[in-house]
């Protein structure tokens, strides 16, 4: 190839980079424009993903598949709307309409320094569910999940927004050891897992789903390094501060009064070896408090069964759901 043709061939590579680089700038601003200016969706016969933009101008990604009554999933920490996926897929089979969210900081959603505590949470459901025009949803949350179940269902869930809430592993009503909770986990745990997060996130992102999360850590377990795998890329596709912050918020955030104040059915399902969220500091406190609360033990169950044991779990929802 001559030198001349060689520095053409250059130039044109060149250019069509910048070409990208370009289309790759301008692509985010028109979908954010366009997710501003969307109209609330009705429900389609289509599996689709969007965002909107709430008042203080974080971007929440959400995913909107199919018709029928509304399931809003609310994930876990840190992960992600992708760790309902074997609940989205089994409910849209179903003929419900599935939705689930990043929460923000988390996932495809925007990487926030603020509003990463219950409060906003909860408002920034409380905006999707408005954007979207939902009435009569079932809520079902897990582990932190569950406290923004807990926290949306008792601020903003009345006029006819909530028919039903399910809390999965879930955090509420409170995590941290304190005079008032002495069955509870000591700050130092939690201290833990921020000085881990900080150090060395990427690695703490793998032996929480390596260990405790699956209950791979036990005895006799049928490890999945595909589950592993999945769990550490929803983590790291979320922002460090956001997730940091989060950790006071699951931990400390005191849901009794939340949960007093729910009036629909709940149904609490909790694994008795649960090593993230002990059942008996959780669960069995809940569903003590709720007006109309159904509590469901499963034996040996770890705290992410809704993954591991998912044709369980999801046969005991569609249950609950129909009843």
């Amino acid at each position: 190839m001559s030198q001349s043709n060689t520095q053409a061939t250059r130039r044109g590579v060149m250019t069509a980079g910048l070409g990208i680089a370009a289309a790759a700038a301008v692509l985010p601003l028109a979908q954010s424009a366009e997710a501003s200016t969307k109209q609330p969706s009705k429900g389609k016969n289509t599996m689709s993903s969007n965002t909107i933009t709430t008042k203080d101008g974080t971007e929440i990604y959400y995913k909107d598949w199919g018709t029928g009554q509304p399931i809003v999933f609310h994930h876990g920490w840190p992960l992600s709307a992708d760790d309902w996926d074997a609940q989205m897929l089994f409910f849209l089979d179903k003929g419900f309409r599935v939705i689930a969210h990043d929460r923000r900081g988390h996932g495809r959603s925007s990487q926030t320094a603020t509003g990463n505590e219950m409060d906003t949470y909860a408002a920034d459901v409380a905006e999707l569910v408005d954007h979207l025009g939902l009435k009569g949803a079932i809520h079902v949350g897990h582990s932190t999940g569950g406290g923004e179940v807990a926290r949306y269902v008792a601020k903003h869930g009345g006029n006819g927004r909530v028919s039903k809430a399910v809390l999965i592993g879930a955090v509420p009503p409170i995590m941290v050891k304190s005079d008032k909770n002495p069955g509870g986990l000591p700050l130092e745990v939690f201290d833990g897992f921020r000085t881990a997060l900080a150090a060395n996130r990427a690695q703490f992102f793998h032996d929480i789903p390596a260990g405790p999360f699956y209950g791979f850590n036990r005895p006799d377990a049928k490890v999945s390094e595909g589950i592993i795998d999945n769990w550490w890329r929803q983590g790291m596709m979320g922002g460090a501060k956001a997730h940091y912050d989060c950790i006071k918020a699951f931990s400390e955030t005191d849901f009794t009064d939340d949960l007093k104040a729910i009036d629909v059915p709940v149904l609490v399902m909790h694994g008795d070896d649960d090593q993230i969220v002990p059942i008996a500091d959780s669960a069995l406190l809940s569903s003590k408090l709720l007006k109309n609360g159904t509590l469901k033990v499963y034996k040996g169950f770890p705290h992410g069964m809704a993954t591991t044991h998912a044709d369980v779990i999801n046969a005991d929802l569609l249950a609950f759901f129909k009843a």
